[in-house]
């Protein structure tokens, strides 16, 4: 632990000009008092550490001195690609993996180079959960992303409806999307059952992490697929699924404004699809759509969102919802 703090001290003062101790504690997450003897050890080490003394002074190296402790390690490789997502590196435990990979690759480069780090943090970042929702990490996600990065087979319990499952799982990877970890992974069959078709590989699944109450990595790795493209089969199982939830249809008239918000409230692809397939405006300018939806429910919480720019015409039943809700709007104001 300790080798570790100094050589992240190391390649800190390597890639900056000076740090003040306090600098350097807020960074290594010590006092300034465990600074001052780890620059001490590094000076006996043959460290050419100098320290500038008054109140701006600090910890500089001298004499062009460069280390070669630069090479990335094979966590902090991977979490290097994921550092434009701070929150997904938290939530999965390789906060400081992806520190000391940022630190190294500084430390690599030239002196005028080194700001560049910090001035893509201050131009460009990605946030990835979705607005008014402050979703709770995973409990169980770090212990999933280890087995992802290990190739390690797991067995976890999961809750499926309204029971808990057991199974096998040879997780391929990891997806967040708008706040929710998924992962994908292969489920085995259980212990003493093989595949009906030998010759068939288990099909590739996706699972909710936050449904997993218990995982537990074993020692077997599992031999991947070299073929599986987490992104083309994200996408893919994305596309399946919006269009497995759309199984009802309303019927629309809606004016200008309302086809250009209905993207907003519904689902886009059904929306633009409803739009390019409907026909010309009538005599009032308002277009008639068929939209696909997931059900009536969800159909009257999203429309409601466009007031009096849609028109529900069928089914009959949503549309007598509508003209209720409407009433008792046109009361709240008479």
């Amino acid at each position: 632990m300790r080798a570790a703090r100094l050589i992240k001290m190391v390649l800190l003062l390597q890639s900056r000009v000076s740090m003040t101790a306090g600098e350097l504690a807020q960074e290594l997450e010590v006092s300034e008092r465990t600074v001052a003897r780890d620059v001490l050890s590094l000076s006996e080490a043959g460290v050419p550490v100098y320290a500038d003394r008054g109140r701006s002074g600090g910890y500089r190296l001298i004499g062009g001195y460069r280390t070669r402790l630069t090479g990335l390690g094979r966590s902090e490789a991977g979490a290097l690609f994921l550092s434009g997502v701070p929150s997904a590196l938290r939530e999965m435990g390789l906060s400081d993996a992806a520190s000391a990979a940022r630190l190294k690759v500084s430390a690599a480069l030239l002196p005028e180079l080194r700001d560049a780090a910090a001035g893509a943090a201050q131009r460009f970042h990605l946030d990835a959960p979705a607005w008014y929702q402050e979703p709770e990490p995973p409990a169980l996600l770090p212990a999933v992303a280890d087995a992802v990065w290990d190739d390690r087979r797991i067995t976890a319990r999961y809750l499926r409806k309204d029971k808990e499952v057991a199974r096998e799982l040879e997780p391929y990877g990891l997806v967040l999307k708008a706040g929710v970890w998924y992962l994908a992974a292969r489920a085995l069959p259980p212990s003493g059952e093989g595949p009906a078709d030998p010759g068939v590989a288990p099909a590739f699944r996706v699972y909710r992490v936050d449904r997993f109450t218990a995982v537990a990595a074993d020692s077997t790795r599992f031999a991947r697929d070299t073929a599986f493209d987490l992104p083309a089969f994200w996408e893919e199982r994305a596309e399946q699924f919006k269009r497995s939830i759309l199984r009802a249809e309303v019927v629309l008239r809606l004016s200008e404004r309302g086809i250009r918000q209905l993207p907003y409230v519904t689902e886009p692809a059904a929306a633009r699809e409803a739009v390019a397939a409907a026909g010309e405006p009538d005599g009032q300018g308002l277009r008639t759509v068929t939209l696909a939806v997931e059900d009536a429910e969800v159909a009257y919480a999203q429309l409601l969102a466009l007031g009096p720019e849609a028109e529900v015409l069928a089914p009959a039943a949503l549309r007598d919802r509508f003209a209720a809700a409407a009433r008792r709007t046109a009361a709240l104001y008479s």
